[in-house]
């Protein structure tokens, strides 16, 4: 098992959760990025970064709603691929700054 950062993140991005992570397996590349991603193959499963998200954006993978839960694999693709993982991040939650006229 492996925590997921899901949808409310997206532009929130306020870093608490990398702040108690004792593994740092949380990343993001600032100005590239609209939310933060859990490395699945180092998180330890410790729950440190549930409860400092301000927004409820994290979850246990097995505990994601299924309205959600194709943010498991987002998260573990992001480190094969981060550019084909923020097209889709941008795809479901198209970002309201570049849709202004």
């Amino acid at each position: 098992m492996a925590y997921v950062i899901t949808e409310a993140c997206i532009d929130e991005v306020t870093q608490d959760c990398i702040d108690v992570c004792p593994v740092d397996c949380i990343h993001f590349d600032e100005n590239l990025d609209r939310k933060l991603y859990i490395d699945p193959n180092e998180c330890i499963d410790c729950s440190a970064c549930e409860p400092a998200c301000p927004v409820d954006a994290i979850f246990p993978d097995n505990k994601v709603p299924v309205a959600l839960s194709e943010y498991v694999e987002l998260d573990a693709r992001w480190y094969k691929d981060p550019a084909a993982v923020r097209a889709r991040i941008d795809e479901l939650k198209p970002d309201a700054a570049s849709n202004v006229a």
